[in-house]
């Protein structure tokens, strides 16, 4: 798939993965589509881009189907808002559970659902999901978070079967821990002993690398992190083990306090 001329719609935009994103997409020539709640970040980003803002609570369903109506000729979908939903799952309330899920796994789909047709009517197109590698391996204190990225995994794998041949590509980008801007960053919270982390830099470039190259799958992480959990989906109890030997039980309670605001 080329993304030079392409409309890429890109949720999410006002993050730090997501700004990374539209800066290298922007670079590519892709023509963009940038959705986020917050226009205050949305809009000057989209015109220093020269990109078409679009304010969106994709925790609202009216919204997302509105949305859906506003990019309806995108060539690209990069599904990449996400909310934090780290902590344990007994401690959240019923319409945070809602409203994660919404937001990580329902708009993601949906938004996929609605602008597939058109792809592959044109015999042309790409979907990317961003997930995590918290969709390959569970971690305590994400039972929520895990939940959504596995189920987005699962969809996109699915998904790229069910249009093979279509001329439609699909993808999901699952990072590791994301150093300096992102979810993880802004929480303050530390990684385990020995675990490196990568830039938003290296997740733009491996997501651009996924849509051009028509990649299924692809893990940006140090090796120790691709290996963790490529094991953890195999062997979940022995996972399980190392992460609280590893001290991962620390970490995923500085996240839950430092994401708190965010539910």
């Amino acid at each position: 798939m080329r993304i030079g001329g392409a409309t890429v719609l890109l949720t999410g935009a006002t993050g730090g993965i997501g700004q990374s994103l539209a800066r290298a997409l922007a670079a590519r020539g892709a023509k963009l589509l940038l959705t986020g709640r917050r226009e205050e970040v949305l809009q000057p980003l989209a015109d220093r881009l020269g990109a078409r803002a679009i304010v969106a609570d994709l925790a609202d369903r009216a919204q997302v189907d509105d949305l859906i109506a506003e990019a309806a000729g995108a060539d690209i979908l990069i599904a990449n808002a996400a909310l934090p939903s780290s902590g344990e799952v007994l401690g959240y309330a019923p319409d945070e559970v809602d409203r994660a899920l919404e937001v990580n796994l329902r708009a993601p789909l949906q938004l996929a659902r609605a602008l597939a047709p058109r792809m592959v009517a044109s015999g042309s197109g790409h979907i990317v999901m961003i997930g995590s590698l918290s969709g390959r391996t569970a971690s305590p204190g994400a039972a929520l978070y895990n939940a959504s990225k596995f189920g987005l995994r699962g969809f996109a794998l699915g998904l790229r079967q069910d249009l093979h041949g279509t001329g439609v590509g699909v993808s999901v980008v699952q990072p590791g821990f994301v150093r300096d801007t992102g979810m993880f960053a802004d929480s303050g919270a530390t990684t385990p002993p020995g675990v490196r982390t990568v830039s938003v830099r290296q997740v733009a470039v491996a997501t651009l690398r996924a849509i051009e190259r028509d990649r299924a799958e692809v893990n940006i992480a140090p090796l120790e992190l691709r290996l963790g959990s490529a094991l953890g989906g195999l062997f979940p109890s022995l996972a399980a083990v190392a992460q609280r030997n590893a001290g991962a039980d620390r970490t995923t309670r500085q996240l839950a306090e430092g994401q708190r605001h965010n539910r």
